[in-house]
This record gives C-alpha cells, sequence and structure tokens, in this order.
C-alpha cells in the first residue's frame, strides 16, 4: 500500500465531518440552557424579595382638611407690620402596620406655591389651643390634636388635627399645586399622605 492510499484511509470521509446543521442544532441548544437558567434564576430572586418583602411600618389618610385665610391689619399701638397668612388645619387618622410599637416624632404639612415648595411644621398642643381662642370662628373645627411623642402599639390607630401657617395671601393659595402631610417617627420611615377630599374654605 502506498502512502498516498494510506493518508486518503485514514482521512474521515465526508460523513465524519460536522455540517453547519450541526454547529447551529449545537448553538440553539446552549442558547435555550442559558434562558432556562436564567429565567429559574429570575424567578428565585423575585420568589425570595416578594417573601421577605415587609408592609410600611405606618398607614393612614387624611379624612378633611379646611384652609382659613387672615389679613392682619397695620397696627402703630404695637408697631406690628400688615400680613397676610393662611392656616391649614387637617384631620389625620394614622395605624401602626409593624409588629412593634412607633413614637411619633413629627408632623408637617407641605405645599408647593408659586414661588416654589414649602413647609410648615404642625402647632405645638400650647399653640393648637391657643389658636382656637385667637379666632373664634374656627371653634367649631377643633377635634383631639395630635401630639408628639405619642406611642402607637402594633395593630393601634390614632386619629387627630394638626395646624400649620403659612405666610402668604389667599390668592397665592389658590394657585398651589400640591399638598401633602409628613407623619415622621423615631427610628421609622416617614409617612406621607396626600387628601384625596375637597379642601374646604372656611
Amino acid at each position: 500500500m502506498s502512502l498516498l492510499a494510506l493518508r486518503q484511509d485514514s482521512e474521515p470521509g465526508p460523513s465524519h465531518r460536522p455540517s453547519g446543521e450541526d454547529y447551529a442544532k449545537g448553538s440553539s441548544y446552549l442558547l435555550w440552557t442559558f434562558l432556562a437558567a436564567f429565567l429559574v434564576v429570575t424567578a428565585a430572586i423575585a420568589g425570595f424579595f416578594l417573601a421577605h418583602r415587609k408592609a410600611p411600618t405606618a398607614a393612614g389618610e387624611v379624612t378633611q382638611v379646611w384652609v382659613h385665610g387672615l389679613h392682619i391689619a397695620n397696627n402703630p399701638a404695637t408697631g406690628m407690620e400688615p400680613m397676610d397668612q393662611v392656616l391649614v388645619l387637617a384631620d389625620l387618622r394614622i395605624r401602626n402596620q409593624s409588629g412593634e410599637p412607633i413614637v411619633l416624632r413629627e408632623l408637617m404639612t407641605n405645599v408647593t406655591l408659586d414661588d416654589g415648595p414649602r413647609s410648615s411644621y404642625a402647632a405645638t398642643s400650647t399653640d393648637y389651643d391657643r389658636i382656637f381662642l385667637a379666632y373664634p370662628e374656627l371653634a367649631g373645627l377643633k377635634g383631639n390634636k395630635l401630639t408628639r411623642d405619642t406611642v402607637l402599639q402594633p395593630g393601634e390607630s390614632i386619629e387627630g388635627m394638626l395646624v400649620s401657617s403659612f405666610h402668604c395671601s389667599t390668592e397665592q393659595w389658590a394657585g398651589h399645586k400640591d399638598l401633602s402631610f409628613s407623619v415622621q417617627f423615631k427610628l421609622h420611615p416617614d409617612l406621607v399622605l396626600t387628601p384625596t377630599t375637597p379642601i374646604i374654605e372656611k
């Protein structure tokens, strides 16, 4: 047997060589395997986060909002200059959805006027009572006040009123773009509530 014949016999025939179709089948199999593994891992991660997702610490709603415009006239005797002010009174309901006590730290009213966003802390307990003495026309609205440092036990709800003030005219207030109330807790995330009922001019 010649060397040429031996080389020809040792080379694989056409039936032993991988074809383009074989390569395509192999690549397709790898692609589907990768996709299946990706979907399994993604589903496992999503399931983990859903299983360990916690409900918000607190929830609540704004049950009613009133606004009252004030114009303080110039008083030379006291040195008081004229001033426009808008009082915002709101009834809030707050629920503790966590498994531990939460402590009410601060309350704020937030509004966006033409000159930008503004925030005002709620009146203290003492100032709250003084407001209704100073403005008897609001006496009919007075309700239980929300008090700082109130402790809510797990599952407990409280409802009460806050009063905030903004130095602006009633015309400026009429153009406000949004309104919300921030409820801050000690060592827990804030709760932001937006009114869903019409604001009543008082």
